[in-house]
This record gives C-alpha cells, structure tokens and sequence, in this order.
C-alpha cells in the first residue's frame, strides 16, 4: 500500500472515530487524550502534530519575550495579523513561506536537523 493510500485510511478511520466521539460523547473515549489520539492517529501525523504546536508555541515565546503584538508582527513580517493568530491558536498549517516571515522579525528561522532515533 503507497502512502497516500495509507494516509486516506488512515484518516477515513480517523474520521469514524471522531463521529463516533461525537456521537457518544466522553463514553466514547474511556480513556486519556494521549491514548486516544494514538488510536485515532499514526505515529507519524502524532509527530508532525507535536512539531507544529512546539513551533508555534516558539513563535508566540519569542514574539511576547521581545514585547511584540501580533499588530506589530504583522507591520515587521507582511502577514496580517489574523493570520498570525490562527498559526498561534494552531487552527491554521501555515506555508513555511509564511512561517519564515513571522519568524524573521522575532530573529529566528528554521532549521533542517536530524530526526533523533526513538
């Protein structure tokens, strides 16, 4: 089975299981959120979750360390200043485009590192 075909199981089932949850409420889940998303999601969608919210919890650590509003950031990057609030909140996947111009003015960038081994 190719990936994308893997990725579109994967999130048909995961998409069960949300409706399931909705459906049955806190019966449904029996357990913590860490256990839950487990089940819902692969490794691999857990681990690019991980890295987006630990991004993005950088980007807003960064912009208050330096006493920036998101109206400010968006004078310095170019990007509006709703857009930085759904990257913040995580309500948005963000081009890298995007993500380099909020984080330019805050003195950071992005880095291709390493996957540490498990």
């Amino acid at each position: 089975m190719d990936n994308k075909t893997e990725y579109k199981k994967g999130l048909t089932h995961a998409k069960e299981n949300l409706a399931d949850i909705q459906k049955r409420g806190a019966d449904a889940i029996g357990g913590s959120w860490n256990e839950l998303r487990k089940e819902i999601f692969t490794p691999e969608e857990n681990a690019a979750s991980d890295l987006r919210v630990a991004m993005m919890a950088e980007v807003v650590r960064a912009r208050k360390e330096l006493g920036i509003s998101q109206r400010k950031l968006e004078e310095l990057s170019g990007v509006k200043q709703p857009i930085i609030a759904r990257m913040e909140r995580g309500s948005t996947s963000p081009q890298i485009d995007t993500v380099l111009k909020v984080l330019a003015p805050l003195g950071k960038t992005l880095a291709v590192v390493p996957i540490k081994d498990k």
